[in-house]
């Protein structure tokens, strides 16, 4: 594989120089990145930068979207591009959760003939890793796997064993086939940073694909970043400040959505059952500032926040039977509620 020259960033928080200099050189990674993967996959722009924003940010997304639309190849290509090693699981009925953890085999050493166990890792020992249809297997399997977003390790025979970061996962769903699903309960949808819906192309764009894809194939992707710079590019979304005025936007706009909350608008108390907690407003603000460091912007504004409402909170409010049987859906309530917050 051809190697473009990778893109250093010494980035030392205590400097403001230094950071400055990490914050305009996230942004160049993020138009490498974005050569690159544009070499193999046209469109999806939208659905690259929340990608790039939840990797910066550590935290893990979920792709909703009908087959063929490029989920699996995206998340593969930026895994190349970045230079992280890469594993799929297929998630299916049947499948268990030492399959994904991992699992310990007797073994007989040949020297002493003493016998002892050792620990196979699975493929949840990767730096990302794709979860392919994960409402297709029972909770028990996905509750493993969701456990490993949340704590960063697993435990097997009672010994636990640390997932090497960078570690992030993305989830795919099919929105159209429900028979034989496991739907994600709302408290393990809320481990994910992002819902991103996946949307068809559009017909220029469409015609591009079939061009690209009915002849051989040429692509030859640098990788350009690696797993160090992507450490440091994480650290130092942490370090950047974030104004007091787009915290409390990110506060007031999850609290809104809870029915109980005094600040709750009327549509609110009458078609949501739950509204979205504090670690909504934890990825809100977080996504902020890695999508302002991305941008080449040492500081996160309001409009950082509206364009990250709705990946962030559709998949974290759940409607009442009013809202049911009057056809009110989540992105309607979103799109009567974010406004008159963020403007």
């Amino acid at each position: 594989m051809n190697k473009a020259k990778r893109i250093d960033s010494n980035i030392d928080a205590d400097s403001d120089e230094l950071v400055r200099r990490g914050v305009a050189r996230a942004a160049e990674a993020r138009e490498a990145v974005g050569r690159e993967v544009g070499q193999r996959i046209v469109g999806q722009h939208h659905v690259l930068e929340l990608m790039l924003i939840g990797l910066v940010s550590r935290g893990h997304c979920l792709l909703v979207g009908v087959p063929g639309l490029a989920k699996t190849l995206v998340v593969q290509t930026l895994s190349q591009v970045l230079e992280l090693e890469f594993s799929r699981i297929q998630f299916t009925p049947d499948l268990m959760p030492s399959d994904i953890t991992g699992t310990e085999v007797l073994e007989e050493e040949q020297a002493t003939g003493r016998r002892r166990f050792r620990f196979i890792r699975g493929p949840i020992f990767a730096n990302i890793v794709l979860a392919d249809e994960i409402n297709r297997t029972p909770p028990k399997t996905q509750a493993a796997l969701l456990q490993a977003m949340q704590e960063g390790c697993v435990t097997a025979a009672g010994t636990t064993y640390s997932l090497e970061p960078p570690f992030m996962v993305f989830a795919t769903q099919n929105p159209i086939e429900q028979e034989g699903t496991y739907p994600l309960p709302e408290a393990q949808l809320d481990r994910f940073m992002f819902r991103i819906d996946v949307t068809y192309p559009s017909a220029d764009e469409e015609l591009a694909i079939v061009a690209q894809e009915t002849r051989p194939l040429v692509h030859d992707l640098s990788q350009v970043l690696g797993p160090e710079t992507l450490g440091e590019l994480q650290d130092l979304v942490l370090e950047m400040p974030a104004p007091g005025h787009i915290v409390e936007r990110a506060v007031k706009l999850c609290r809104a959505t809870r029915p109980d909350d005094a600040s709750a608008p009327p549509d609110v108390r009458k078609y949501v059952a739950w509204g979205a907690g504090p670690r909504a407003a934890r990825f809100l603000v977080l996504g902020a500032k890695a999508r302002a460091l991305l941008d080449g912007r040492f500081t996160p504004t309001s409009e950082d926040l509206k364009e990250l409402a709705r990946p962030v909170l559709r998949h974290r409010l759940l409607r009442n039977f009013h809202a049911e049987a009057e056809g009110i859906t989540v992105p309607d309530l979103l799109d009567r509620l974010i406004p008159p917050i963020l403007g």
